[in-house]
């Protein structure tokens, strides 16, 4: 699952990343509303967490754009602001979820587990693939009930094949899916080959 964390303060945007990638989501970052506008644009992402306040197109408006041009990934939307009247805003302009800062990790994950399950084309909580499963709510694999040990990369490959089993994918769209735009592996960096049978 791809996620891109909009969010102008360095700090928090790091936080985020580490714990998103800890939990095996490939994440990018984006410091204002236009990078992040334009990175949409031209990757696909599962889920988006915003922040309101953000430097040259605020996280409202933001939101409000890409549902008027149609993109469906959910949206949950990070601020400091926590009253009703600024919930009920941002829930207008077509988010999701709204959590306020400073939050507890645990729920901020169970939050976009939630939201990815709803938005899910295989609302299975389990991925299956005759005795290989994944269970995207535990970010655990096994093969004939035996705990793989796979790497981040490994256990997103696997994910991507598993909620697509009948998708083929060239080598650009593993790349789009699994690595951040600035992290792409590049031809020199060895070889990636991947066969799914």
């Amino acid at each position: 699952m791809k996620i891109l964390v909009v969010e102008d303060d360095e700090v928090v945007a790091n936080v985020l990343s580490l714990l998103l990638s800890s939990h095996n989501y490939v994440v990018e970052v984006a410091a204002d509303g236009q990078i992040a506008w334009e990175l949409i644009e031209v990757y696909d992402y599962d889920l988006i967490l915003l922040d309101v306040l953000l430097p040259k197109l605020d996280g409202i408006s933001l939101c409000q754009r890409l549902r008027s041009h149609g993109y469906q990934m959910p949206i949950l939307l990070l601020t400091g602001q926590d009253n009703s009247q600024d919930k009920a805003i941002g829930l207008d302009a077509g988010a999701d979820d709204y959590i306020v800062k400073p939050f507890e990790q645990q729920e901020l994950l169970a939050r976009i587990r939630a939201l990815l399950r709803r938005a899910s084309v295989n609302p299975a909580p389990v991925l299956e693939w005759g005795s290989l499963q994944l269970n995207p709510a535990t970010g655990e694999a096994t093969y004939a009930e035996n705990l793989l040990s796979l790497t981040p990369k490994e256990y997103a490959l696997l994910e991507l094949f598993l909620r697509n089993s009948r998708r083929v994918f060239s080598y650009g769209g593993i790349q789009d899916h699994l690595w951040a735009y600035e992290d792409v592996p590049s031809a020199t960096s060895g070889n990636f080959f991947c066969k799914w049978v």
